[in-house]
C-alpha cells in the first residue's frame, strides 16, 4: 500500500528542471538578433522571449538566413512541445552568443513529460519568462 502511495504520488508530481548560467553585466547587451530555428513548431516561443528580454532593455531582431555582420550578440533557441489533450511546452533551451563565444544559457524541462501535474499546460510566457530573467539578472 505505501510503496503504491509512492509511486502514485510521483506519477501526479512533474518537476520542472531549470538550468541557467547568467549573463554577466560586463558584457553591456543592448542588441541581441535571434537566428530563427525553423525545427520549432511552438509559434509564440519567440514572441515571448523577445518580449522577456525587452523588459531587460535589450531589443532584438531575427534572421533567417547568415548572421548580420552588424550582430555582436546572437542567441540560439530550441523548444520542444510535447502532447497529452493538448501541446505544451516541455522543453527549451537558449544560448547566447558573443560572437561565437557562449557567454550564457538556459534551459527548461519538464522531468517526466510534467507527469500528472496540471502546470504542464501553463503558458508559454509564465514558463518562460522566469527563465529569461535569471539568464539577464544582471540586466
Amino acid at each position: 500500500m505505501r510503496v503504491m502511495f509512492v509511486i502514485i504520488l510521483l506519477a501526479v508530481s512533474g518537476c520542472t528542471s531549470i538550468k541557467v548560467n547568467q549573463v554577466d553585466a560586463s558584457h553591456n547587451i543592448t542588441h541581441v538578433c535571434i537566428e530563427n530555428n525553423p525545427k520549432v513548431l511552438v509559434k509564440e516561443f519567440v514572441p515571448v522571449i523577445v518580449n522577456a528580454m525587452s523588459n531587460h532593455f535589450i531589443t532584438t531582431e531575427r534572421y533567417y538566413a547568415e548572421t548580420p555582420s552588424h550582430c555582436k550578440f546572437r542567441l540560439t533557441y530550441t523548444a520542444r512541445r510535447s502532447w497529452d489533450l493538448s501541446p505544451y511546452l516541455s522543453h527549451a533551451q537558449l544560448k547566447l552568443f558573443d560572437k561565437n563565444r557562449q557567454i550564457g544559457f538556459a534551459q527548461y524541462h519538464l522531468i517526466g513529460g510534467g507527469g500528472f501535474d496540471f502546470s504542464k499546460w501553463n503558458s508559454v510566457e509564465s514558463k518562460m519568462v522566469p527563465v529569461v530573467d535569471r539568464l539577464l539578472k544582471q540586466y
